[in-house]
């Protein structure tokens, strides 16, 4: 119990830091929809292929300035969002009117505070350190409640300790954590679901092996050719609404590369995941449907691995579970600040031996 206890505090002292910066910049970021104020933001949402094709074409045409994708609008928030590459971008009302365009996520702080929440700014780097440390928050929530329970009948909640002194902080750690720890198992095992791919398929493992889960969310074994000007994209997006009739475009994506598809991702009632995992595939060449897959009939170890983002980000629930989750983020940076600033800077003084031990040594 003693080298647990003292793995649990070094721990903290470490990348409490850390943590606390997560659950901040994570709290900020469920609400983005209600701060991210821009003309066009609260406009109704258009659903049908007949309006949206013509818009999609107009924000296609340009070769010089056409995006890579279109992340539609939803009901929370009325703009579409065009990614040009490099950081580049631009948000457009649902008439296909330019809103706001940007060449670096800097300028956008829903873009930068995502990125800083994902990736720590260090891009793959960064995204694994951030996962890791959602691994070792996971240990703190296992650990901090097997050493509460020998001092249960102590227990006394707090918001905040009755004095910032070391045993203080540590007695209303200790309690706090205990009754947010549901929470924050949630926050950080959704946490390294996205970020650490072999301890998620260690854990989908029972239900679904890798192999399994990537051969049910592969593409079409089509190659595609050159993109064509001038595709008719309201019939595509029409083929695809007639395919899933109960399906909301979510994103629009272009080829990248030589041989590669037109996708268009549709999120149908059934699904939790905001992008949905609906898919359809049409040729570049030509804008034929060559595929398409339904989230609904995915293996059960895919359908799990989906819930994880939507849980993650309270992207489900309303605004009852966003505040929920904001709670968690919120307890995340008390517990890591507290718990860094106890462990630095209101350690106790080392003891020092009794004089008459000291003279009998010499």
């Amino acid at each position: 119990m003693r080298t647990l206890d003292l793995l649990h505090r070094w721990a903290g002292g470490l990348i409490g830091l850390l943590l606390a910066l997560l659950g901040l910049t994570g709290t900020i970021l469920v609400h983005q929809d209600a701060w991210v104020m821009l003309p066009g933001a609260d406009q109704a949402l258009v659903t049908d292929a007949a309006q949206v094709g013509p818009v999609v074409a107009g924000l296609l045409a340009d070769p010089a300035s056409r995006p890579q994708s279109i992340i539609f609008a939803d009901d929370g928030f009325g703009l579409h969002r065009l990614r040009m590459g490099n950081g580049a971008g631009a948000y457009a009302d649902q008439s296909g009117s330019i809103v706001s365009r940007w060449d670096s996520e800097w300028a956008r702080p829903e873009l930068w505070l995502a990125d800083l929440h994902k990736h720590l700014l260090a891009g793959d780097v960064g995204e694994t350190i951030g996962g890791i440390a959602a691994l070792i928050g996971l240990f703190f929530i296992i650990s901090g409640i097997i050493l509460w329970w020998k001092l249960r009948f102590t227990f006394s909640f707090r918001l905040w300790p009755a004095r910032l002194s070391r045993p203080a902080i540590i007695r209303q750690h200790r309690d706090f954590g205990v009754v947010m720890a549901p929470l924050l198992f949630l926050s950080c095992l959704t946490g390294v679901m996205l970020t650490l791919p072999p301890v998620t398929n260690l854990l989908l493992s029972p239900v679904i092996s890798p192999a399994e889960r990537k051969a049910a969310m592969a593409v079409p074994a089509v190659k595609g050719g050159a993109l064509a000007p001038g595709l008719d994209w309201a019939a595509m997006l029409a083929e695809a609404q007639k395919t899933f009739p109960d399906g909301e475009f979510r994103v629009l994506t272009l080829p990248r590369r030589p041989g590669e598809l037109i996708s268009l991702r549709l999120r149908r009632p059934v699904e939790w995941l905001p992008n949905g995992r609906t898919m359809v595939w049409f040729q570049p060449e030509t804008g034929a449907m060559v595929g398409s897959r339904d989230a609904a009939t995915l293996p059960l170890g895919a359908r799990i691995f989906n819930l994880a983002y939507p849980l993650h980000a309270a992207k489900v629930g309303g605004l009852a579970f966003r505040l929920v989750m904001s709670v968690s983020g919120l307890a995340l940076v008390l517990l890591g600040t507290l718990a860094v600033w106890s462990f630095w800077f209101r350690r106790p003084p080392p003891q020092r031996a009794p004089a008459g031990r000291k003279k009998a040594a010499v």
